[in-house]
């Protein structure tokens, strides 16, 4: 009888050392994914301007552990001769990933990268073929612009995320397979209201444009700012005018996010009229934002070439 509680004593202290052993060697009672999410480390994903941030934020859509911010103000437009800030670098200082454009559209990157070393670089036009401006021996950067430029860049970040973050891998992908079809859904749309259009000369005030009119077929007469918000000069402005003459241009398009004086000194002396196109480099931040601001250029465009 003596010896019960010590046998007692010797199975208990038996069955609480297997149980502990179980909980440290086994399985999670928790194994879910959104329970592994968790553990997974933190990912700061910065973007370089708008519409970068956009086509990020679908691909990350409810993805945890990943912050996405925007490195410049939503309303910066075009990165063509944007100088880096403190706050912008302060900000790329916590990030481990930093999504750009590429194609030369930041002329900061290089000085981005040497100041951040670790800085991880997805680049969206990589591989992309490149369109040469007209005038300058340079590519053109504005591939986000055609629906189908947009959708390689869409995958290149999606793919470069999945190889940097591989832990997310699978997220990554399903989320870029199903933003993509929602944009092939916006070409095709976009395609069957527009392939029929007889007119197709256009005259644009940006060279933002190329990509969008190669894939439509659009014909651009002429660039009135090789830059944007920079004035023509007088001359250019006079030899615009004759060519739209000429060339019985009735549709100019302006841009919402620059003046469109230029635009109008045109029009009034031609007969031509103003439409506003967006090149999608502002706007709300909103994951549709891309997708609605194509859908009212479309609208634009069927009231202007028909």
């Amino acid at each position: 009888m003596r010896r019960l509680p010590a046998v007692s004593l010797m199975i208990l202290l038996a069955f609480t050392l297997s149980i502990s052993g179980c909980v440290k060697s086994g399985t999670p009672v928790d194994s879910t994914p959104e329970a592994a999410s968790t553990a997974e480390k933190q990912v700061s994903i910065v973007t370089s301007f708008y519409p970068m941030y956009i086509m990020t934020l679908n691909i990350t859509r409810d993805i945890p552990g990943v912050k996405v911010t925007n490195l410049t103000r939503p309303t910066t437009g075009c990165l063509h001769d944007y100088q880096l800030t403190p706050e912008d670098m302060k900000n790329l200082e916590g990030a481990s990933i930093f999504v750009v454009n590429g194609a030369g559209m930041e002329s900061f990157l290089d000085k981005a990268v040497k100041q951040q070393p670790d800085l991880k670089l997805v680049e969206a036009s990589r591989g992309i073929p490149l369109i040469r401006g007209e005038e300058e021996e340079e590519d053109n950067p504005h591939v986000w612009v055609s629906i189908s430029g947009a959708i390689q860049q869409v995958r290149n970040i999606g793919t470069q995320l999945a190889a940097l973050d591989q832990g997310r891998a699978d997220r990554y992908r399903a989320n870029t397979e199903a933003y993509v079809k929602k944009l092939e859904s916006l070409r095709d749309r976009m395609h069957q209201a527009l392939d029929p259009a007889k007119t197709r000369d256009i005259v644009t005030f940006h060279e933002a444009f190329p990509y969008f009119a190669q894939e439509f077929k659009l014909n651009t007469v002429a660039v009135v700012e090789r830059e944007p918000g920079s004035e023509p000069s007088a001359a250019e402005l006079a030899d615009t005018i004759e060519t739209v003459k000429q060339s019985r241009v009735k549709a100019l398009f302006a841009e919402p996010q620059y003046p469109a004086k230029a635009a109008d000194t045109i029009a009034r002396e031609t007969g031509a009229r103003v439409y506003i196109l967006d090149p999608a480099v502002t706007g709300p931040l909103d994951p549709d934002a891309y997708i609605n601001i194509m859908e009212a250029n479309l609208k634009t465009l069927q009231e202007a070439l028909n």
